[in-house]
Formats: structure tokens, sequence, C-alpha cells
């Protein structure tokens, strides 16, 4: 009778767990399928590329096989001026996001428009690419556009014509890793939080994303529209290396070691001398704070603080 027992109980305990991974897991999934990517997110899925967490082409989350998101003003064929747009740069190998490799994921309009009109159909990740994300002025609906096929702009072209390069898709690998998303959610709640962090997303933000990196407990301001509120570089930089210059009160660690051994201009960075100079300042010993010194190009402070700036 006992034995019995048991194995209706652990049948009912496997349907219950199947019936709420069914609900919370399958079903979201159709809803997302079949309401189609917004704008934001095929701006997303182009700035961030293919998986940003733990994958085999990035085993060390060192935001490897990421594209590169610029800012023209320019044509890089012809170099003649053209309205600001925002261009996404996949050099030779880097892979696609899944909205580019996975037809159910941007929706049915959103990828007609995207083949007929945008050509993305003929990109590959061998060859790489530049693209660009429009909207279709009859129905409003965004697709993205194969720069490459359409206006002739190469990778080596369009980084050269850049004024701007942002490696945010980069950056968002390092807001994985460094654990920014424990105290930082990016899903501003449908409440106060629209006067203060800007309007929540919708369903439709979120398709080709992984992960979303929404949070699971704010602990600190969310992010979601941080670059639109905060857009000073020199600020999001003092930040980082101490918290505590900017705000006296931070319980947000120091991500100093971020910048590595050298600063943009190739000097050792000497820390202990910069703690020495910071508690002097803090004690009050003297009226300026130390300068902190500027990330090289390539370093994963410079990394994360694209990150966060993209974030509009």
């Amino acid at each position: 009778m006992a034995f019995r027992e048991y194995k209706i109980g652990c049948m009912m305990f496997g349907v219950a767990l199947s019936t709420s991974m069914f609900v919370t897991i399958f079903l979201p999934g159709l809803d997302i399928s079949a309401i189609g990517s917004t704008e934001e997110a095929l701006k997303k899925q182009l700035t961030y590329g293919w998986e940003s967490g733990f994958n085999y082409y990035d085993p060390f989350l060192a935001g490897k096989d990421k594209p590169i998101k610029v800012t023209l003003t320019h044509d890089p064929v012809t170099g003649k001026k053209i309205d600001k747009v925002d261009a996404y740069v996949f050099k030779p190998g880097t892979h696609f996001p899944n909205g580019l490799t996975h037809e159910n994921i941007m929706g049915k309009k959103v990828l007609a428009l995207s083949n007929s009109r945008g050509h993305i159909n003929q990109a590959s990740e061998e060859n790489g690419g530049v693209f660009l994300v429009d909207v279709d002025a009859a129905s409003g609906t965004p697709y993205v556009e194969f720069a490459t096929a359409t206006k002739g702009w190469s990778v080596d072209a369009t980084l050269k014509a850049a004024d701007q390069q942002f490696l945010a898709g980069s950056g968002k690998t390092m807001f994985i890793r460094e654990g920014c998303w424990w105290c930082h959610t990016l899903l501003p709640e449908e409440t106060q939080d629209w006067q203060t962090f800007g309007r929540p997303p919708v369903t439709g933000d979120f398709n080709g994303e992984s992960p979303t990196t929404f949070g699971s407990d704010r602990k600190a301001p969310d992010l979601l529209h941080v670059g639109s509120r905060n857009s000073s570089r020199e600020w999001m930089t003092m930040h980082f290396f101490n918290p505590r210059l900017v705000q006296p009160h931070s319980i947000m660690p120091r991500y100093n070691y971020l910048w590595g051994k050298t600063d943009a201009k190739g000097n050792v960075i000497d820390r202990q001398k910069w703690d020495r100079e910071f508690m002097a300042y803090n004690n009050g010993e003297t009226a300026y704070p130390p300068e902190v010194p500027e990330p090289a190009p390539d370093s994963d402070a410079r990394k994360l603080i694209d990150f966060v700036l993209n974030l509009k």
C-alpha cells in the first residue's frame, strides 16, 4: 500500500512539474514568436550578437565573437555626408544573432521585409558584413537591411568611416560576468518606475536576445534607459573605477581591475598610489581627488562602459 501511494505521489509531482515548465517556458515562447521583433529587439540583436553568456565560443566570457556598433555621418563608399545612422559591423567569422539564423524569431512580417528589401538572405557569417535597422514607412514594420549588399558597405570601409565605435556587445558579456545583474535590473515596472527609469519594455523587445539580463533583485537603480538619463562617459569612468568618487555612500564594489595594467596612453596604472591619494582626498587633506585613468581601447572597462552608455 505504501509503495503504491509513493508511486502515485511521484507521478503527481512529475505531472505538476511538467505542467509548470510548459506554462512558464513553452507558452511564453509561442507569444514571443507570434508577436515578432520590435525595432528595439532588432537593434539589440545586432548590437549584442549571438549568446552573451557562457558558450563554447567564449568559455571564459572575455567578450569574444561580438559585433561592433558604429555611428556614421558619411557614406563609407562615397564619403558623402549622410544623416547620422547606427550600423552594426560583423567581421568575417563573427556569429550572427539568432534572429538572423532562425526564421521564427523575427516574426513573419519583419522577416519578409528583411529578405525582400533588406536582402539579409545574402549575408553569411563566413564573409561577415554591415547591417542597418530601418522601418517601413507604410506599415510601420521594422526590418534589418544588409548594407553590404544594398549599399556596398564593406566591413573595413565602414569601420574606417565610423565617427564612433561601441563595443557594447562585448560589454554585455562583461555585465554578465561581473555580476552586475545581481543588483541592477533591466526591467522597469509599470508603476512609479515610469517616472524615474523610463518606459517598461514590451514582449517583442526581447526576441533573439540571450540572455535577457532582467535581473532577479533590485538593490540598485534600474539601468534599462540609463544611457538616456546619463550619457557622460567621464562620469561612468569614475563610477566604475571607484563608485565613491561620484556617490559617497555607494555600496557598489570597485571595478578598477577591469582597466588592466595600462591606461589608454600605455602608462602603467599605479593603484596603490591612486588609493593613497584618494584616501587623502576622502579625509579632507586635499581639495581634489586623483585623476581616473582613461581605459585602454581594448580593455574590459571600455567594453562595460560602452554597454551601459548604449542602454537607451
